[in-house]
């Protein structure tokens, strides 16, 4: 038995690696004051989009649930009414429910989107402490109402 080649050259060759590794600088970064570069095709958040006039653009037609391979999307339509309207079409989502814990963030539910309703942005920061958190409703999912240009100059 060589002790030196059996022992202290396998010993002598880790150590090297970890040294080399010990020096070289870090790629770390203080999060959150400084936020590292997203690549351009990053899906994060769910957002509901509304048209300027303020009108969902969902029409409640659940080919975004369809097209989800984790079936983590709910939706359920309702017919709008003249007095009633919550989109332009006959229809509109009534309820619609994302599990974020089941979703993948794959985007085809944005893809499937005949109207552009459902979209993912590049918001990363979806942590919380209870899983009822991670099932976003119609209300927590839908961007807020645009704001009218009569309410901008009745400010002024």
């Amino acid at each position: 038995m060589n002790i030196i080649r059996d022992v202290i050259k396998p010993i002598s060759k880790g150590m090297h690696i970890t040294l080399r590794h010990f020096v070289e600088p870090k790629d770390t970064v203080s999060y959150p004051e400084q936020r590292k570069e997203q690549f351009s095709r990053t899906r994060w958040r769910h957002v509901l989009l509304r048209y300027e006039n303020g009108l969902e653009r969902c029409i409640g037609c659940s080919l975004c649930a369809g097209a989800c391979p984790v079936r983590c999307i709910y939706v359920e339509a309702a017919e709008n009414t003249d007095e009633e309207r919550y989109s332009p079409g006959e229809r509109y989502a009534k309820r619609y429910e994302i599990n974020l814990l089941r979703c993948i963030y794959c985007g085809y539910c944005q893809d499937a989107c005949p109207t552009g309703a459902i979209v993912l942005r590049e918001d990363h920061e979806l942590a919380d402490y209870t899983r009822e958190a991670f099932i976003a409703t119609k209300e927590m999912l839908l961007e807020p109402l645009p704001v009218r240009d009569e309410v901008v100059e009745a400010v002024k």
